[in-house]
């Protein structure tokens, strides 16, 4: 399991390794890593997910380590508060953002609109309440171009592996 612990409250994730082998231990290296420490909730949208693990405070984007096979044919539904890998338009893209599902998602499950869909790994089961306190924060746009920026910063203060 994987504590996340935010600026507005604790989220612990239960990861599925048996399903999602490589995502899960990739996951599980940038917590132990520490890379996940000091960023923040980048991307929220009421109603469909909030997106977190690549940006810094001042919304710089972190350098990654390389990015992983899509494992999202592992027959896991991007249902509400599940976990999922994000994605550029390339299937086997994902590196270290992941976004939790605030609604069930299921144009994003395998095989997806493109053929691919989008892996999750894991579930919220403790702190449901603070992925929805994030999803309901106003957000904006970002001088940098970015889209749905919260206005006040959801920091990842610590994810740490239990």
């Amino acid at each position: 399991m994987i504590k996340i612990k935010t600026s507005k409250g604790d989220i612990v994730i239960e990861t599925y390794a048996d399903k999602a082998p490589i995502t899960v231990s990739n996951f599980e290296k940038y917590v132990n890593d520490g890379f996940f420490n000091g960023t923040i909730f980048h991307r929220v949208i009421d109603g469909f997910m909030i997106q977190g693990g690549g940006f810094d405070k001042d919304m710089n984007q972190k350098d990654t380590n390389p990015a992983i096979k899509n494992e999202a044919a592992n027959g896991l539904k991007n249902n509400k508060y599940t976990v999922a890998m994000a994605r550029t338009s390339i299937p086997d893209s994902a590196t270290s953002q992941f976004f939790i599902n605030v609604a069930d998602n299921s144009f994003l499950d395998y095989p997806g609109q493109d053929g691919f869909g989008y892996c999750v790994f894991g579930k919220v089961i403790e702190g449901m309440n603070i992925v929805d306190d994030i999803a309901k924060v106003p957000t904006g746009n970002h001088p940098s171009g970015h889209q749905d920026v919260p206005k006040d910063q959801i920091s990842i203060d610590e994810a740490i592996t239990e």
